[in-house]
């Protein structure tokens, strides 16, 4: 079993920052491809980004190309996603998640973190 806990959400203004981190433990995290997703209320699940076992291969979604980078440092277990330029629109709760593939797609992701919340105010 892959335990994961987001952190680093909170109140930014639009054209701010905001550093997301997700710790994994309980399991080898590097054999995990990781991926970054988002969800406000009555909407599906959006995928934002994800990264290879490795870290060598990225993949975003067109809506935060340029704006977000994902990134994982195995040796602290740990997944990141450095927010900048945000927008209104970003505002959602993000969580992090660790699958067997590399994918866009929520369905392939087995461990699932509770989520942070990002809020960008207009």
């Amino acid at each position: 079993q892959v335990q994961l806990v987001e952190s680093g959400g909170g109140l930014v203004q639009v054209g701010g920052s905001l550093s997301l981190s997700c710790a994994a433990s309980g399991r080898s995290f590097s054999s995990y491809n990781m991926g970054w997703f988002r969800q406000v209320p009555g909407k599906e699940r959006e995928f934002v980004a994800a990264v290879t076992r490795s870290g060598s291969t990225t993949y975003y979604a067109v809506s935060v190309k340029g704006r977000f980078t994902i990134s994982r440092d195995n040796a602290k277990n740990t997944v990141y996603l450095q927010m900048n330029s945000l927008k209104p629109e970003d505002t959602a709760a993000y969580y992090c998640a660790a699958g067997p593939n590399y994918s866009t797609s929520w369905r392939q992701y087995d461990y699932w973190g509770q989520g942070t919340q990002v809020t960008v105010s207009s």
